[in-house]
């Protein structure tokens, strides 16, 4: 990490003045440094692409380029070892004393009139500078069909990058809503494009347990499968006994071999994570004395689990969905989940989850209350972290080191346990000060399961994150240590996540915004120049037909009451250079309707506000409507 944030310093003033300001080139992330001669190498219709030496991941990652590019270009490539020197090719070459420059993951990227290079010490260098050299084509290169074209061209570049954080995850929540392994291994495709190189799998929780353990065949035979119920999430009926266990899913072991084995071709580390004590309903489902209470429990099928009471009193269960840290057998469960979990996962870490434990049945178990007499525990804070303890040395013995949400910080830890934090930065300070290692993934920035833009349109969760707000966050505190941040990673819960079509919904532009907090320099960002490069990836994955949110076109809405009770809205957009254009007389306005100029008195009469976005005099965002009774609401809030 010294050597990286070393490295920037010494680059940051040649990356200020060799950046071409007229660039007009769309790569995300943003590269450390890039500079355009204004040329163009011309693709030939019969490719080459050389590899150097006999290493086999550079011979991978030179069929996935062909792979990338072979259906919109229809060309023929022919693969050979050289040295560097075939004219008109494309070449990747490997260079073990780049090391120093690039380190493991960093790359330079040349284009010239008759030759394309890409350099790097490492494979996985190799691999992203492919990556930004498939961004160097035009949006059409993601066309799943031959594209009739005179030629395909790239710009003549230099670039050369590396990342500013180690890891660069994103979290796939399989638990909640499950999805297959071909739709895991369609997300690494979706992710590597920009550059993120871990993928956490939240496998357990209190509506699924999605892996199976052969030495406990109830979790999966049980615990994967509950009533099927579709609509808004948490406020489901309870189902009734008789309601058939129609929906669920789980990895078999060779699934999860295969996973694996996928996301190492491209350069990605897979982190399970086996959520403990608490969201244990599945769990518990299967084995019911891993509970405090037992009772005749079954997984969460989307009613309501958890009590979060508004008067700031601490969150309680419904039912009993936290494992009891009083009974032996929890651990000696626990003990046969981790030893196949960490059979199967080459990663160094275990994610033990650690969040959201409610204590309320711990209150009343007699185990527990035999625990704290025996151990000299206090409170369940000490019985949590007793737990914690116990679940890290089971951890160790397998060759592994633990890693958990920012709860496990209430205790203390060995030095080898990692903290993933998200409920803001402090957990992360606390962390460090205590030298552990930090990824940093708060809700305020991280959280992609929240709304996109105003509530009135987006999919209903209770928060919303603005795509403007994950770009604009800064994931180094200056109150940190940057040597004990491994890096960021977002976070797709998947409460109402239903289909892998609306999981690209909710990642995509936002993880954009990511993948550059995680790569590129701090002192690179430029809100509307990234814009720009988004609009571009839009582009791209229409060609595709990758599902995007286009919400940043949309508006966001604010009311207010003024003197003799008029009410107003105001209208922001994430992104400028639109023009609203709104109707308040029910009808469907375009650009012929009034515009919208600041803040606008609502007719007393009026019952909805509908609104439309234009840019350049052409329609960019959704038709949107909000009703009068909900600006009034809003009105009344903001006057509190």
């Amino acid at each position: 990490m010294k050597n990286i944030i070393s490295l920037a310093i010494i680059l940051f003033p040649f990356m200020l003045f060799s950046q071409n300001p007229k660039t007009d080139l769309a790569i995300i992330p943003q590269p450390v440094s890039m500079v355009q001669s204004g040329g163009s190498f011309v693709l030939p219709k019969n490719s080459v692409i050389e590899i150097n030496g006999m290493n086999a991941d550079v011979e991978i990652v030179a069929r996935m380029f062909i792979a990338r590019v072979a259906s919109a270009t229809g060309y023929s490539f022919q693969m050979k070892r050289g040295n560097g020197s075939l004219p008109n090719s494309i070449r990747f070459i490997l260079k073990k004393e780049e090391d120093k420059l690039l380190g493991n993951e960093g790359y330079r990227l040349s284009v010239k009139a008759n030759n394309v290079t890409i350099i790097a010490a490492k494979p996985a260098g190799l691999f992203y500078g492919m990556q930004t050299l498939v961004q160097l084509f035009t949006a059409d290169i993601e066309s799943k069909t031959k594209v009739n074209k005179k030629a395909w061209s790239l710009p003549t570049v230099d670039i050369v990058d590396y990342p500013r954080f180690a890891w660069r995850g994103l979290m796939m929540d399989v638990a909640r809503h499950f999805f297959g392994k071909e739709e895991v291994k369609h997300f690494i495709d979706d992710m590597v494009k920009y550059k993120f190189n871990l993928l956490h799998l939240h496998l357990t929780d209190d509506d699924g347990w999605r892996i199976e353990i052969k030495s406990l065949p109830l979790l999966t035979k049980i615990g994967a499968w509950r009533p099927e119920k579709i609509g808004t999430y948490g406020f489901f009926q309870t189902p009734k006994p008789e309601d058939p266990n129609n929906y669920g899913g789980f990895f078999t072991q060779e699934d999860i071999k295969e996973i694996v084995k996928y996301a190492g071709d491209h350069f990605v580390n897979v982190l399970p994570e086996i959520d403990v004590p608490g969201h244990s309903l599945a769990a518990i489902s299967a084995y019911n004395f891993l509970a405090s209470e037992p009772g005749n429990a079954r997984p969460c099928s989307g009613d309501t689990v958890m009590i979060w009471p508004e008067n700031g009193e601490r969150f309680y269960a419904r039912y009993d969905n936290s494992m009891c840290p009083g009974k032996e057998e929890v651990y000696d469960l626990l003990d046969k989940v981790f030893s196949e979990v960490a059979a199967l996962f080459p990663f160094a870490y275990i994610h033990t989850g650690g969040d959201e434990s409610a204590i309320n049945f711990w209150e009343k178990s007699e185990d527990i209350k035999a625990l704290m007499k025996k151990e000299k525990l206090s409170n369940m804070n000490e019985v949590q972290n007793y737990f914690s303890r116990r679940v890290e040395k089971i951890i160790n013995s397998k060759g592994k080191k633990m890693i958990g949400w920012d709860e496990i910080l209430e205790g203390e830890l060995d030095p080898s346990t990692a903290v993933m934090c998200y409920r803001g930065t402090k957990g992360g300070i606390a962390a460090a000060a205590r030298k552990h290692e930090v990824i940093y993934s708060p809700s305020s920035f991280a959280y992609l399961d929240f709304m996109q833009g105003d509530k009135v349109y987006e999919p209903p969760v209770y928060k919303a994150l603005l795509l403007k707000k994950v770009y604009d966050a800064e994931p180094l505190p200056d109150e940190i240590d940057p040597k004990y941040v491994k890096g960021i990673q977002g976070n797709l819960w998947s409460e109402e996540i239903y289909t892998y079509r609306h999981l690209q919904y909710m990642a995509w532009p936002r993880s954009f915004a990511l993948a550059e907090l995680g790569w590129t320099p701090a002192k690179r960002k430029n809100y509307p120049e990234f814009i720009k490069r988004v609009e571009n990836q839009f582009a791209r994955y229409d060609f595709s037909q990758t599902k995007y949110s286009p919400s940043m076109y949309d508006p966001v809405f604010f009311a207010e009451k003024e003197k003799d009770n008029v009410l107003k809205v105001t209208m922001e957009t994430q992104i400028d250079g639109l023009d609203l254009y709104y109707s308040f007389d029910n009808s469907f306005p375009d650009n012929f309707y009034p515009r919208y100029n600041g803040k606008t008195v609502v007719p007393e009469d009026a019952s909805f506000l509908k609104v439309i976005s234009y840019r350049n005099g052409k329609s960019i965002g959704r038709m949107i409507t909000i009703s009068v009774a909900e600006l009034k609401t809003r009105a009344m809030s903001t006057k509190k």
